[in-house]
């Protein structure tokens, strides 16, 4: 038995919690229900982080003290996580006594080591950010500085005042000499290549303090009581004080380091580089890994308040339930990469995945039993080769799904245990146990029985994910005390009676306006034929072509239209492969006003024809017609 320590971010109590912070905080549910199930101990943190100035004006406009309204306010987050079923260990709070008395503890070390200055200090500051930003990562392409926060596009204030400075500069070749040692401390390996970009350049001195005199809503320095600590150097902490580390010493070291740090790209830097200095500097040990995963996207844009795009849980929740939504999340995004929600993407992944493929499955099953073997599993009697390949399929999906998690590829792990299922649904349309009880009723027994061991491999596979409506399958199917640590094929016991059925996952049909909305876009309006004239649509041969980074289902393209070279960006990573992609001869309007998509130029747009799950490119065959050609 090992142990497994992972965590979340702590999440601002100020925010309402939206598909992100669920996002983060499933994954580390499903990684530790993964990892207990395989036997290990294990620690999962999260919480909420209560300090600074937003907390403070949002607590004055109400009028009440600021521990009042993160009282209020933190309840948000704790709803959340029981309907969604998170099975935390511990929940901590950066304004828990304990948790401020060893942040206070940390700082005096540090500053007892030499590491914290006091100097005067100008700089642009974002009330939104908490934090001042440097000339140089404000500035774009051209050497002006712009005059607003590059996250939420408000106005930058310049401050002039004396702070205290922790010499993260000090630590900036230790940091690049660990991570080049640790190829795992920052993963997915371009955001490694990231935060090594970034340490190229000269490292600063992080500003650690805000004088109380402006913000007085913070822990403050044990070593001057006019300054309060920054808030992100109190946030950071809690993935210490949280297991004891000047507490508890067997408790911190029975923790220690942690897994994984689960953070969101957004916060790349101050985990990957703010913290691992903090440590160098407190003489505590590195985390293993420091794990960034993508955005949540609307239609390719990130969803914040503004845009008015930011899709609810609870909403989401009530609507379809929870398990349904926490696998969606998991199977959806590719960790590491953006993803796109809809309640379009949703329902189809729900129907194929969910109703189809395994409700299904359980439905046909069940149903069978009950209707031809008292719903009690029947006995297995001499097996085929069918029956053998299927128990071989069945032993290797456990250990390939585990090999997958531990490679955080959730998604993959997902998809090859619903390629099981696919599985064994064909296995059963071979066999035709419906038609073959009637003439051997011991053979069709044996099919059912394989069916129905198959499918509990698969609804314990899935538990982490589903952990409600596994438990609830896997009681239709006679396992009324389910070992999730238990993998071996053969434990569904002969002659268990059925638990009562219902439709594990009735089919969604949205009403008809929600899911036209796209046929009604394209065909609600007639066009002359001089407005179809305007657009000039060519062949064009693939060049080259390859994903964009950072995306799941953006290719670049390199084409030739005749004499004409350029580049377009299409979502068909998801269809095809780039090196699939090179040498077709496609179709592109290619008057299209150019864009920029995910930072790369795109001048024109290519055709091709959709259906609910494939993309067809309009191609041309003919070898005489080359490209460049019109088409009319």
């Amino acid at each position: 038995m090992g142990k497994f320590f992972v965590t979340t971010p702590i999440y601002y109590v100020n925010d309402e919690p939206h598909i992100g912070h669920a996002y983060t905080t499933v994954l580390a549910d499903v990684l530790a229900r993964y990892y207990k199930e395989r036997g290990d101990d294990v620690f999962f943190l999260t919480g909420t982080d209560e300090h600074g100035q937003k907390v403070f004006r949002a607590a004055r406009d109400r009028g009440m003290e600021p521990k009042q309204h993160c009282d209020e306010t933190v309840v948000r987050f704790k709803d959340l996580w029981e309907k969604l079923n998170i099975n935390y260990t511990h929940f901590i709070r950066t304004t828990d006594p304990e948790h401020e008395k060893v942040v206070k503890q940390i700082l005096q070390t540090i500053y007892d080591k030499g590491d914290i200055y006091f100097d005067e200090y100008s700089g642009y500051y974002c009330i939104e950010c908490e934090r001042f930003y440097t000339e140089k990562e404000l500035q774009g392409p051209s050497s002006d500085v712009p005059a607003e926060c590059p996250i939420h596009r408000t106005e930058l204030k310049v401050i002039s005042e004396e702070n205290y400075f922790f010499k993260m500069s000090n630590y900036r070749q230790r940091l690049i000499d660990h991570i080049g040692d640790h190829p795992q401390f920052i993963l997915p390996d371009f955001r490694r290549n990231e935060v090594l970009g970034f340490l190229k350049q000269p490292l600063g001195d992080l500003c650690i303090s805000r004088p109380k005199s402006r913000l007085s809503w913070g822990i403050e320095l044990p070593f001057d009581s006019d300054y309060v600590t920054y808030v992100w150097f109190d946030a950071l902490i809690n993935y210490v004080s949280a297991i004891g580390v000047t507490e508890n010493d067997s408790l911190f070291r029975k923790w220690w380091p942690a897994n994984y740090h689960l953070i969101g790209k957004d916060i790349l830097t101050t985990h990957a580089v703010y913290w691992p200095t903090m440590l160098f500097a407190a003489d505590i040990a590195q985390p293993e890994t420091i794990f960034a995963h993508g955005w949540w996207l609307s239609e390719d844009f990130k969803m914040s308040k503004s845009m008015g795009n930011v899709v609810r849980p609870l909403d989401l929740i009530e609507e379809f339930g929870v398990d349904p939504v926490r696998y969606f999340l998991m199977r959806d995004m590719v960790l590491g990469q953006d993803a796109n929600f809809s309640l379009e993407a949703f329902v189809r992944r729900y129907n194929s995945d969910l109703a189809n493929d395994l409700g299904n499955l359980v439905g046909r099953i069940c149903a069978l039993i009950r209707s031809h073997f008292a719903g009690e599993i029947p006995p297995s009697g001499d097996l085929g080769e069918e029956e053998v390949t299927l128990r071989r399929h069945g032993e290797r999906v456990a250990s390939v799904a585990h090999d997958q998690v531990e490679r955080m590829r959730i998604s993959a792990a997902v998809e090859e245990v619903l390629q099981f299922v696919r599985v064994i649904n064909r296995y059963m349309e071979r066999r035709e146990p419906w038609k073959l009880v009637r003439s051997d009723k011991e053979r069709a027994g044996t099919v059912l029985y394989f069916a129905a061991e198959s499918l509990r491999i698969v609804l314990q596979q899935l538990h982490p994910i589903m952990p409600a409506r596994t438990e609830k399958m896997l009681e239709m199917i006679g396992v009324s005390e389910p070992d999730f640590m238990d993998h071996e094929w053969g434990k569904l016991e002969r002659g268990a009676p059925l638990g009562s059925f219902e439709v594990p996952f009735p089919r969604i049909e949205l009403e008809k306006k929600s899911v036209k909305i796209e046929e009604e876009g394209m065909t609600r309006e007639e066009i002359a034929i001089e407005d179809f004239a305007k657009l000039d649509l060519r062949t064009a041969e693939v060049v080259a072509a390859e994903a964009v980074s950072g995306t799941d289902k953006l290719v670049k393209l390199q084409i030739r239209i005749g004499e004409d070279e350029r580049q377009i960006v299409a979502g068909i990573a998801e269809h095809y492969s780039p090196e699939k992609l090179v040498g077709k001869m496609i179709v592109v309007l290619t008057n299209l006003k150019s864009a920029v998509i995910r930072g790369e130029e795109s001048k024109g747009m290519l055709l091709a024809a959709s259906g609910e799950n494939s993309i067809i490119l309009l191609t041309v065959d003919d070898p005489d017609i080359g490209s460049g050609a019109r088409i009319s």
